[in-house]
């Protein structure tokens, strides 16, 4: 595989040799769309990886401790990759630390799903089976990207997330088929999320441009998947799919977030903003 940097040199050599200057404004534009769809899937999983961080220290017992912990640092592996990547495609020499730690609320492009406080033991593990779900089903896709980077990121993350819904899927029946007061808590917490989880599957313009070109798969299509899944899980645990509730969307795909977000930022980019290059 050709590494990334060969590509856009080989691809800016192509059109300075061959193209005319409105192919490069279109070729400039794609890049953008492809740049921003990256930082969504990023800034899912920094965001998501850093509310499940607080729990380290903090978890019911050993063992969901150390669970949280590594799903975490499994979640922030693959927003640096996918990080990396956007600040390559962005070419304005920004890396993974500089997209991660000096951007503002509205750069981000997460759903506001992943912003939301971890409440409490029940909330967090819902949350955890309604993306990891999603997750896995938007990297079966992503493996056939036409953009070689991404397909590469997908295929190597997608063990992870595969663990990572086994995981929230065995919770799911615990706390649903457990308890009266466990059943009630998951409900609970479902009842709140379910409100957030359709966000995860709306398409801006830039994912559109992405999905024509072949780079990212068919949300409309991961979606329906997504509920079949959920439904049968959700049936399985003897809990409820919401009803009749409002569909709670901020738009964070572009940029517009709960006020959660500026508190997740405040502190996971103080040591930076405060000492610019720090380093270990």
């Amino acid at each position: 595989m050709q590494d990334f940097t060969q590509q856009v040199e080989i691809r800016k050599t192509s059109r300075t040799e061959t193209v005319t200057k409105g192919d490069d404004s279109r070729d400039h534009r794609s890049e953008n769309d492809l740049c921003d769809v990256l930082l969504q899937f990023a800034d899912d999983r920094l965001i998501l990886g850093h509310r499940l961080s607080e729990w380290c220290g903090h978890g019911p017992f050993l063992e969901q401790d150390i669970a949280f912990t590594n799903i975490a640092l499994d979640s922030l592996g693959q927003a640096n990759a996918l990080l990396e990547l956007a600040g390559k495609t962005e070419g304005k020499g920004r890396n993974q630390d500089d997209l991660a730690y000096f951007r503002d609320t509205f750069e981000f492009r997460n759903c506001v799903l992943v912003e939301l406080p971890i409440g409490d033991f029940a909330f967090t593990l819902v949350r955890q089976f309604l993306f990891d779900t999603y997750s896995l089903l938007l990297y079966e896709s992503l493996t056939e990207s036409q953009f070689a980077p991404l397909s590469a990121i997908a295929r190597k993350a997608h063990k992870e997330i595969d663990y990572h819904v086994r995981h929230s899927r065995e919770w799911m029946f615990r706390l649903g088929d457990g308890t009266e007061i466990s059943n009630r808590k998951a409900q609970d917490a479902l009842n709140v999320l379910w409100a957030y989880s359709s966000e995860m599957f709306l398409a801006n313009d830039s994912y559109l441009a992405m999905q024509a070109a072949g780079n990212v798969g068919d949300l409309s299509i991961i979606e329906t998947e997504w509920r079949n899944t959920i439904k049968q899980t959700i049936e399985e645990a003897k809990l409820q799919i919401p009803s009749d509730l409002p569909c709670v969307i901020y738009n964070g795909r572009n940029g517009y977030h709960s006020e959660y977000l500026g508190f997740v930022l405040a502190e996971m980019q103080y040591l930076q903003r405060s000492y610019p290059g720090c380093k270990w």
